[in-house]
């Protein structure tokens, strides 16, 4: 017996989909709800769950575009062959108590997974957390475990399907090419054994056949009535096709009167914990992850082997608070991204490193490579570490763009999301510590990058302005640099630069 899958009834106004992709194949043995494909609409896309388990026969292809009730697939009982066998083969037919489970088939191949290439300059990685459990199923491509780099978290999928046998532990370091896991390959997912009693076979199988996968399952416009109503779909019978909730089922349908509380019995009370004694002398040890351990190497190396010297300003921030004072809603409601003080400093550092490229200009060996391009790096705090994407071709970017692309590395940073080529490269870093407080630092140098610009807090001060002590919110900024590469008359007017772009910012307009 076959079952055929049609395009359901995905919204009032919407009469044909699209099939956007398939995520399993024709022939493919599949599970009752597993996501078979992707369907897309001229308003959402939607997941297509399979109703039945068996073989899937695809009857619609990708890029189709299939009307509602459309056929898109059959799924074939993988069972039926074997039931309408001939009575002769089977002496004695098994009751539903005495047959056992029926196991996946193993094809007796042992998949050995390797930890891949993350990158030219690393070399190991360390096992940070095992997603799948030993021995449970896993799918191919499936995502089985995170790896730490010395830069990044990445995510290792599975290179096969079939029963997961851990070979590394987690806080494992692992050399590149080592072997992390093995994967016993099977066709498909082995069966949960299952005895139900005699008494309630025929009870179950009645239910199964008056139920199907649109039994309990409100439309579109209902969920959103529920919703609204904060009535569970549960709680609610469906009057449509197959038992599927209606909108009129949604818009009848009564919030459950609250049951009466019935008071839990008192867990058993366990020993408290030791209370902590004014006083204690309590310490505790932490493995330093492969990120930490990088930074703080390269860290050192940086202030063994440059020339690193500093040199400060202050710029008065009013005219640029002022400005996006002025144009913040607007420029919010044009661009969808909020005008932060970052861009500012961006476009500044990339008019300066054009007229001073000693700044954005790097020591290798015995050479200096000058660049006539601007990668900004900007240094951001994630969960793991210090990590510092780059914006590249800054100069060529516009405030919105510049905005775009912070607000996007930083949200990746933040989700340990961030990929190699995203962190290396730059030729010129940002870092702002003014936004936990900072007054004043001396920054250390982003190798291989010769010079690096600290933002600091916002602090009104009194100052002499034509003659007379005014109040302004005032930024101390400063300036690592390579004095091998960079000299002073070069660091010092870099910075005079910048100072005098972010006080004057219509500048930044006009490159003047």
């Amino acid at each position: 017996m076959s079952k055929e899958m049609k395009v359901p009834t995905v919204g009032e106004s919407i009469t044909e989909v699209t099939v956007g992709q398939w995520f399993k194949k024709d022939g493919d043995q599949v599970q009752l709800d597993e996501i078979l494909c992707e369907l897309e609409s001229d308003k959402a896309t939607f997941e297509f769950p399979s109703e039945a388990a068996g073989i899937l026969r695809i009857k619609a292809q990708e890029g189709d575009t299939v009307e509602i009730g459309g056929l898109i697939c059959v799924i074939e009982d993988s069972e039926g062959a074997e039931k309408s066998a001939p009575a002769e083969t089977s002496p004695a037919k098994e009751t539903p108590a005495e047959a056992p489970a029926k196991k996946a088939s193993g094809t007796g191949e042992i998949k050995e997974m390797i930890v891949p290439t993350v990158g030219e300059s690393i070399t190991e990685v360390t096992l940070a957390n095992w997603i799948k459990k030993d021995g449970d199923f896993v799918t191919l491509d499936e995502i089985i475990a995170e790896v730490d780099s010395d830069k990044a978290t990445f995510e290792l999928p599975a290179e096969a399907t079939g029963i997961l046998r851990h070979v590394a532990k987690e806080g494992d370091v692992l050399e590149i090419g080592g072997m992390i896991c093995k994967i016993e390959v099977t066709d498909a997912a082995p069966a949960k054994e299952s005895a139900p009693a005699a008494s309630s076979s025929t009870s179950e199988k009645t239910a199964a056949m008056n139920e199907n996968y649109a039994t309990g399952h409100a439309s579109p416009a209902a969920s959103k009535i529920l919703a609204e109503k904060g009535i569970a779909p549960a709680a609610v019978s469906g009057s449509g096709k197959d038992g599927r909730i209606t909108k009129e089922d949604a818009m009848s349908a009564q919030k459950p009167a609250a049951k009466p509380e019935v008071q839990a019995p008192k867990p058993v009370e366990s020993a408290p914990a030791a209370p902590i004694v004014p006083g204690a002398r309590n310490s505790r040890r932490e493995k330093m992850s492969s990120l930490r351990k990088t930074v703080s190497r390269r860290l050192v190396a940086v202030k063994n082997e440059t020339a690193m010297l500093t040199t400060f300003n202050e710029v008065n921030m009013k005219p640029i608070m002022d400005l996006r004072s002025k144009f913040k809603d607007q420029f919010k409601e044009k661009h969808g991204v909020g005008l932060g003080f970052m861009s500012f400093f961006t476009k500044a550092v990339c008019v300066a490193l054009k007229e001073w490229p000693a700044v954005n200009a790097q020591i290798d060996g015995t050479e200096m490579v000058f660049n006539d391009f601007c990668d900004i790096s900007i240094a951001v705090s994630a969960p793991k570490g210090l990590v510092v994407p780059v914006i590249r071709n800054a100069e060529s970017m516009s405030f919105d763009q510049i905005e775009k692309e912070i607000l996007r590395l930083a949200g990746k940073a933040r989700d340990n999301k961030l990929s190699i080529e995203e962190m290396t490269g730059g030729t010129f870093t940002i870092t702002n510590g003014g936004v936990f407080g900072s007054m004043m630092s001396t920054p250390i140098i982003n190798a291989p990058q010769s010079a690096i610009l600290g933002m600091h807090n916002i602090v009104e001060r009194p100052i002499a302005e034509n003659g007379q002590v005014v109040i302004r919110p005032m930024m101390y900024l400063a300036l690592s640099y390579d004095h091998r590469i960079i000299d002073g008359r070069e660091s010092v007017s870099f910075l005079v630069r910048v100072k005098q772009l972010l006080e004057d910012p219509t500048r930044l307009l006009f490159g003047v």
